[in-house]
C-alpha cells in the first residue's frame, strides 16, 4: 500500500499511544518522531516517562533524552529540529510517525510554525516576580476571549499567551489561526473512558516511585526555566525536603497528571483533523495499530 510520508498519533497522558506508535512503526517500518516537551531532557527519563529501549522494541525514536535539564527548549527549537530529522527519515524512504501529548509541538509539526511574536525575554523575567493571578487578569484585561480560553492555573499558557499579546499587539485569536489549512499527515487520537484513563495515570505514578523518580529528581543538576515546568518536578521536591509525605506525594502527583490530562483532551477535541480511536481495558497497542492500517 502506499503509505503516507507522515502519520500523526496523538492522545492524552497516560493513553497509551507510545505503544502503539511502535506497533505500527513494526507493521509499516516506520521511525518515530517525539513531540513530547519534556521528553527531550535526558537526566529525567523516569519522571517525563520517556519510553525505555526495551519499550521502544528496536524501532529508531529520535528527539528523545537529546538535552541537559540546564537547557531552555520550546516549540520553536523543537519544529526546526524535529523537521530536519523528518526530512532525513523521508529521505531515505520511510515514514515518520509524530507522537507526543504536547499540543503546542504536534501542531507546529502537524500545521507548520504559527507565525507568533517569538519570545521576549526581559518582558519574561519581569513576569516571574508576578503571581499567576496577576498575570491572568492582565491578560484578561488586553484580551477577554483569549483569557477565557486559557486556564489560569497553567503558569507555562498564561505567561506565554500575555507575552504573545503584549509583544505582538493583537488578540490570540489572530495568532492561533495562523496556521496552514491541511495537515502534513493523517492523525489518530487515542480516546478512552475517563475512569480507566485515570486508574492508568494512578498506576503510572505509582510505578514512578518505585521505578525510582526520588532518586533522578534528587540527583538534578541546575535546571533551565524551562525544565523547572516539568510535570511533578515540584511535588517531589517538596517530598525530598519532606514538607509533604510519600503518599501525599503519590496521591497529588496522580491528581496533577489527571488534570493535565483533562486539558489534553480538551485541546484534542478541537483538533478537528485527529480522527479518535477508541480504546477499551482489553484492548493491545496491536489492536490499536492495526486499525490504523486499515485506514490506511
Amino acid at each position: 500500500m502506499a503509505l503516507p510520508s507522515t502519520i500523526f498519533i496523538a492522545g492524552p497522558t497516560g493513553s497509551g499511544k507510545s505503544s502503539v506508535a511502535v506497533e505500527l512503526a513494526r507493521i509499516i517500518d516506520a521511525e518515530i518522531v517525539s513531540a513530547d516537551a519534556y521528553q527531550v531532557y535526558r537526566e529525567m527519563p523516569i519522571l517525563t516517562a520517556t519510553p525505555s529501549w526495551a519499550e521502544r522494541g528496536g524501532i529508531p525514536h529520535h528527539m528523545l533524552g537529546i538535552l541537559s535539564v540546564s537547557e531552555n527548549w520550546d516549540a520553536t527549537a523543537h519544529y526546526h529540529r524535529a523537521t530536519d530529522i523528518i526530512a532525513d527519515i523521508h529521505r531515505r524512504g520511510k515514514t515518520a510517525i509524530i507522537t507526543g501529548g504536547s499540543g503546542l509541538y504536534l501542531k507546529f509539526l502537524s500545521h507548520g510554525i504559527s507565525e507568533a511574536p517569538p519570545g521576549n525575554a526581559e518582558l519574561r523575567a519581569s513576569f516571574a516576580s508576578r503571581s499567576i493571578e496577576s498575570l491572568y487578569a492582565e491578560l484578561q484585561q488586553l484580551d477577554p476571549d483569549g483569557a477565557a480560553i486559557t486556564s489560569p492555573s497553567n503558569r507555562r499558557y498564561v505567561e506565554r499567551n500575555l507575552e504573545i499579546v503584549i509583544v505582538g499587539g493583537k488578540p490570540l485569536s489572530y495568532w492561533k489561526n495562523n496556521w496552514q489549512q491541511s495537515p502534513a499527515g493523517p492523525g489518530w487520537v487515542i480516546t478512552r473512558d475517563v475512569a480507566e484513563l485515570d486508574a492508568r495515570i494512578a498506576r503510572r505514578a505509582s510505578q514512578m516511585f518505585e521505578d525510582g523518580v526520588v532518586d533522578e529528581v534528587r540527583s538534578l543538576p541546575s535546571c533551565s526555566v524551562t525544565a523547572e515546568r516539568t510535570l511533578g518536578l515540584s511535588l517531589i521536591r517538596d517530598y525530598i525536603r519532606t514538607e509533604i509525605s510519600l503518599l501525599d506525594c503519590r496521591n497529588k502527583l496522580a491528581l496533577i497528571t489527571r488534570q493535565y490530562a483533562k486539558r489534553q483532551r480538551t485541546w484534542q477535541k478541537r483538533e478537528s483533523w485527529l480522527t479518535p480511536l477508541t480504546a477499551t481495558q482489553s484492548t493491545t497497542p496491536q489492536l490499536l495499530a492495526s486499525q490504523i492500517c486499515a485506514s490506511l
